[in-house]
């Protein structure tokens, strides 16, 4: 059995200012390639617009769930990931380098977020919908990444371009790394959810021919600990849906680390205490981030 995706809350409408050295700028579009309106939160590092660093390149991380990765007014629940805090602080310490954060927001907490993340059907999941995942290597090449490059100054390449989500956001992720192996080489993976296909993302990753530069995996133990109930109604184990949660993120990491071989570069933590949620996915980031982009 596998563990239940779990919905996130919706970003605010509001937009937030834009500082003049680095900070958060706010855009939106009209997709092409998807049915809904795109909002993006791009995060620009301290320094990024100092003059001694105009002709500076920096790589890129694009994290699904915008909404909820950066604190203060961009935040869309109370707290969050707080992505801006922990780079900058991380920055500061020279504990990584500096990098550009692009949040993909949902375009609902339930159906259309679903939609656009799962290039496959979640019959477990609580919600009715059409995967439409399979666009997101078109949506990010033709779409996302051209805006960005236009208008940031962005390294290119898989060494520099990283993909990274919880959840069903995890599973896209996941997806973008295998489909989009020459653009993008590093992934950043928490909480993949396991029910999408039951275990496609093991499967996903099994025998591949390039494998990613970088990926940093997190799971928890106890991820069903503040929706136990709604589990038991859907006549699944919560336990046995936890220790399967587990088990695919463990088997995900296997896999990638013996399609590297001797170059694999795999980190993967199980948590004991790790639960679904933003608290707990911000606590596990700044080692992940240290790990896909330290100083240099």
């Amino acid at each position: 059995m596998m563990m239940l995706p779990f919905s996130v809350a919706m970003a605010q409408k509001a937009p937030c200012p834009s500082p003049v050295t680095g900070g958060l700028r706010i855009e939106r579009f009209q997709s092409k390639v998807f049915p809904y309106p795109q909002t993006l939160r791009v995060w620009l590092p301290p320094g990024y617009r100092d003059v001694a660093n105009a002709q500076r390149k920096y790589p890129v991380l694009y994290m699904f769930d915008g909404q909820n990765l950066f604190g203060g007014c961009a935040a869309g629940v109370p707290h969050g990931w707080r992505v801006d805090e922990t780079l900058t602080r991380l920055i500061g310490e020279h504990k990584v380098e500096p990098v550009i954060v692009v949040g993909i927001d949902a375009p609902d907490d339930g159906p259309k977020r679903a939609s656009e993340l799962l290039a496959i059907p979640d019959t477990i999941g609580p919600y009715k919908f059409v995967p439409r995942g399979d666009r997101l290597p078109a949506f990010m090449s033709q779409e996302v990444m051209p805006r960005i490059r236009r208008h940031y100054r962005v390294q290119t390449g898989r060494a520099a371009t990283a993909v990274g989500g919880a959840s069903y956001g995890g599973v896209a992720a996941i997806y973008l790394l295998m489909t989009m192996a020459d653009s993008i080489g590093l992934g950043l993976i928490e909480s993949p959810a396991g029910s999408p296909g039951n275990g496609e993302i093991a499967r996903w990753t099994e025998h591949l021919y390039v494998t990613p530069l970088r990926v940093s995996i997190g799971v928890g133990d106890i991820e069903s600990h503040d929706v136990r109930d709604p589990i038991a109604k859907l006549g699944l184990d919560p336990d046995e849906t936890d220790r399967a949660f587990a088990r695919i993120s463990r088997t995900v990491a296997g896999n990638l680390r013996e399609a590297g071989g001797k170059d694999a570069h795999v980190r993967f933590v199980e948590d004991p205490e790790g639960k679904h949620s933003w608290t707990t996915w911000a606590r596990r980031f700044p080692e992940a981030v240290e790990f896909l982009f330290p100083a240099k």
